[in-house]
């Protein structure tokens, strides 16, 4: 039973007040606090609160079934797809039977992946060579490649030279949903076994600390933690090796950075948020195959983004377009989904888009760190591929190439050692080491290593210019063989300052053709969530939301989130949390109670 606000301490009703939450919209949790505390219990998650200690729990039936493989990749992606891909291509040519389990959370695979992207088929030709005959969805070659600065009402045209990062001549602007799902495809035609569906929400550890393998997502639990009648216990899958390719800041690998120490020797990793939006234009301003880059408005110079605007040739007139923004941003203010909306009305994009229709809307985060944040990717029993270290060449927007070729590179190593006749290991679980080595003797390692500098180069007194002036000269000279190392700044979380020394922003109301507010975006993400299940991001600390958050930076989740979502959690750049509350906006409160829209990376295929 909820208390009456009026019944609150001072200081609690005060935090309530202050988050503009209506009582209908807390938790059932959200009561159970000391009388002594002034902070309401928000969170939860077993992790925070364990089950055997929760009275709710006890006499349920805790028990999983197990499976035994060779193999367990977790994440159904680029990378883990190019993984089990090449397992099982190796097993058939040299005949070994060698079982394979991908679990992947989406209800289908490709369906977590966000549409538009231009792709270096560099690792995806290694991997299938007769791709063509195959028919992979690989329709739209580019054709133009334009690179441009923008002030708030002009586009000035920057050229591209060869060898430049954004020179795309010979890659493939593709609906990556689609192509992931036809890797799928592949995948299960040479003996994978597919599970979508399917989260990993748990590593499991042998005796002697090596890892076993996961856990996938208990089911059947209602939103305050309790567990409901038709709760049903996740399924164990055990493993020589597992291979972690969740994606950006999974949180499996969260756990294994802290047990194995793999941060020890690398820099924090930084983030981008991109936002992303998929069109059917006006016939007559479609150009297939033309690629569109520029940086500047409206962001300013201290702030890193830009966008992109992507043409495909996929039966009808189709545009990818998108800005990411980098979350090291300074001004709590800061909105990037209405900096995004904002971007769409400048004169050189308008144009493009009116007459047309939005069909969809999706948001993701990008590990923006680099060569420089790269951790540690062997540990005993597992390895880490794709964007879950992240391998993403900034400058160049492209991480699938790389994703794609660590994870063809792991499963080299892997069966090595898996068929090895001399096979020795100190634990239980395999450290494959040669992974590590194979990467850094590639192609990968060089691409990114040569990039190392234009992302921190861009934290000087000049900005995001500043990093294009250092490209210009060093890297397009030196082609990244100048004899240092740039650091970045820190982790993101400490470049935001305090709200009193920003100055808000005041942000053009979406004109409905053009521009739209959130909740109609929100709609168009292929989410959904049901009322009465837990959130799926956990706070660390109940307190942070108002005594850091919204006291010192005025609550900056409500604008960098993608979703703006009511009672639900966000993850924050803030300190050494990991969620945040939303605060809902006044006009989103009527339409949200009829329908709890979820808070979670969107997107689109």
């Amino acid at each position: 039973m909820l208390v009456p606000l009026t019944k609150l301490s001072c200081p609690a009703y005060q935090c309530f007040h202050a988050l503009k939450i209506k009582k209908n919209y807390l938790p059932l949790c959200a009561t159970r606090w000391s009388s002594t505390s002034t902070v309401p219990r928000i969170t939860t998650h077993y992790t925070i609160y364990p089950r055997d200690k929760d009275k709710r729990w006890e006499g349920v039936n805790m028990e999983r079934f197990a499976e035994e493989a060779d193999v367990v990749i977790v994440g159904a992606g680029p990378a883990g797809l190019s993984a089990a891909v090449r397992l099982k291509q190796l097993a058939a040519a040299h005949e070994k039977d060698i079982r394979v389990c991908l679990v992947e959370k989406a209800a289908q695979i490709g369906a977590h992946t966000l549409s538009g992207a231009c792709l270096d088929p560099a690792a995806f030709k290694e991997l299938f060579p007769d791709w063509k005959e195959k028919g992979a969805p690989l329709n739209t070659p580019v054709t133009e490649d334009r690179f441009g600065i923008l002030t708030e009402k002009y586009r000035i045209p920057v050229p591209i030279l060869p060898g430049l990062p954004m020179n795309n001549h010979g890659n493939y602007i593709v609906r990556l949903g689609h192509v992931v799902s036809w890797m799928g495809e592949q995948a299960e035609a040479l003996g994978v076994e597919v599970y979508p569906g399917y989260a990993a929400a748990e590593v499991l550890f042998h005796d002697d600390g090596s890892v076993k393998g996961i856990a996938t997502n208990d089911v059947g639990i209602q939103k305050d933690g309790a567990p409901k009648a038709t709760f049903e216990r996740g399924l164990e899958l055990h493993a020589k090796v597992t291979i972690f390719a969740e994606g950006c800041h999974g949180h499996l690998a969260k756990q294994l950075y802290k047990k194995f120490d793999l941060r020890a020797n690398c820099e924090p990793q930084t983030y981008g948020i991109g936002l992303k939006e998929l069109w059917v234009i006006d016939e007559k301003n479609w150009k297939p195959g033309r690629v569109d880059h520029t940086v500047g408005w409206p962001l300013d110079r201290h702030t890193y983004g830009g966008s992109f605007l992507y043409h495909l040739n996929e039966g009808e007139p189709l545009v990818a377009l998108g800005l990411v923004v980098g979350l090291d941003y300074q001004n709590p203010y800061l909105s990037p989904f209405r900096e995004f909306q904002r971007w769409k009305h400048h004169p050189s994009i308008r144009p493009t888009l009116e007459g047309g229709k939005r069909i969809a809307y999706g948001a993701r985060a990008l590990n923006e760190g680099g060569f420089q944040s790269i951790p540690k990717l062997t540990f005993p029993g597992g390895l880490l591929i794709g964007c879950s270290p992240g391998f993403m060449n900034v400058p160049k927007i492209k991480g699938t190439h790389t994703a794609m070729k660590s994870g063809i590179l792991a499963a080299e190593s892997i069966f090595n050692q898996l068929t090895s006749e001399n096979l020795q290991s100190k634990t239980i679980g395999l450290h494959v080491t040669e992974y590590e080595d194979n990467l850094k003797n590639s192609w990968v390692w060089k691409e990114l290593y040569s990039v190392r500098n234009i992302r921190p180069s861009c934290h000087g007194v000049l900005g995001v210019y500043g990093g294009m002036i250092y490209t210009g000269i060093f890297y397009w000279i030196l082609r990244g063989m100048e004899p240092w190392t740039l650091k970045h700044k820190g982790s993101d979380f400490e470049r935001l300052k305090p709200a009193k020394d920003c100055t808000p922003i005041e942000y053009p109301k979406p004109d409905g053709q053009i521009s739209f507010d959130l909740l109609s975006s929100v709609a168009l993400s292929g989410t959904n969530h049901e009322h009465d299940q837990p959130a799926h991001l956990t706070l660390r600390d109940d307190s942070i939301p108002v005594k850091r958050n919204l006291s010192i930076y005025d609550g900056p989740e409500q604008r960098f989130c993608p979703a703006e979502i009511v009672n639900d959690f966000l993850r924050l750049p803030l300190g050494n949390i990991t969620t945040g509350f939303v605060k809902p906006s006044s006009d989103d409160i009527s339409q949200k109670k009829k329908k709890k829209i979820p808070l979670c990376t969107l997107r689109l295929r």
